[in-house]
């Protein structure tokens, strides 16, 4: 099935998350923003954990022993632990309709993409939101348990104008970190343009992480563009999508994937539904010191490889 993974490469930088999905080189650490709009005020930090074997399977079961958690370099003890594959879901669809998607057959990849999405979702548990954008971002459902209220909107949307992709992922992550669930994702559809952001994915990947918000991207591209794919075509190369998204997707916790087929896009909808079902919860108190600090989670299994956000703001009041 033509599902392009990031393949994974040392970057040499102990704010970066060890991940079995990093794309591209010449990564930058996520960036401080300029002005932290919606960090997190923490006493105790969480940081929700997937685990995957070296097939890429995800790994349940594992236990407290299992993790070991750094702070820029320095082991930190994790002093709450969670395991379970129950829950509610909170997904924030972002959906692009720049002008690059109009009448492109991406348009239609990407809502197929969205539909097996929500075929893996409980719809009386979870709940999922549908966000639009070019240069602007717009809420077009509210936060629902009802599939059938995207699925609606779907059909209704057009594409026109600039792509200011960075700065609509920063805005909904905004969004989506108010919601009560901890396993809670922005999923982005995209052919992965950018043309008008202020932000840089440094940038954006340093908000989402903060307030632990995973972006998951899957990036909907022709079958002659999508390389590996059974009808590239000599050259085929999308190293701009999957270095700027591949590291913004891996700072914060989630993945990118490139589609082409229909088979690809639901392959990579039920391994997104399946990462969040089966996650692990992490705590360990926070650095008495304001500012950004870089986390690392790790197992102790070499074969295992976690991924989770790149760090958080620790407060800026005094401690007693």
């Amino acid at each position: 099935m033509n599902v392009l993974r990031a393949q994974p490469i040392r970057l040499g930088l102990a704010a970066l998350i060890t991940a079995s999905f990093v794309v591209g080189v010449g990564a930058q650490e996520p960036q401080q923003p300029m002005t932290p709009t919606f960090k997190t005020t923490v006493d105790v930090v969480s940081v929700t954990a997937v685990v995957r074997d070296g097939k890429g399977r995800v790994v349940r079961n594992l236990t407290r022993e299992d993790f070991q958690v750094y702070e820029k370099g320095q082991p930190r003890k994790i002093v709450d632990f969670k395991a379970s594959d129950q829950g509610p879901i909170s997904l924030a669809v972002l959906f692009d309709v720049s002008g690059s998607m109009r009448g492109s057959p991406n348009m239609v990849a990407g809502k197929k993409a969205v539909d097996h999405i929500l075929s893996w979702v409980e719809p009386k548990a979870d709940e999922f939101a549908l966000f639009t954008f070019d240069k602007d971002l717009r809420q077009e459902t509210p936060f629902t348990n009802d599939p059938a209220t995207i699925h609606t909107a779907l059909e209704k949307m057009t594409a026109i104008g600039v792509t200011s992709l960075y700065d609509a992922i920063a805005d909904t992550a905004k969004q989506l970190g108010s919601r009560p669930s901890p396993r809670r994702a922005v999923v982005v559809i995209t052919d992965g343009i950018d043309n008008a952001s202020q932000l840089t994915p440094a940038q954006v990947s340093g908000m989402a992480s903060a307030i632990d918000v995973p972006v998951y991207v899957i990036a909907v591209v022709s079958p002659l563009d999508h390389p590996g794919g059974n009808y590239a075509v000599p050259g085929a190369n999308t190293s701009q999508v999957s270095t700027s998204l591949g590291n913004l997707a891996n700072w914060t916790g989630g993945e990118l994937l490139i589609v082409s087929e229909p088979a690809g896009a639901s392959l990579a909808a039920r391994e997104l539904i399946t990462e969040l079902r089966h996650q692990y919860l992490l705590a360990f108190e926070s650095s008495k010191l304001p500012g950004w600090y870089a986390v690392d989670v790790k197992t102790r299994h070499r074969d295992f490889t976690v991924r989770a956000r790149s760090g958080y703001f620790a407060s800026n009041r005094p401690y007693s």
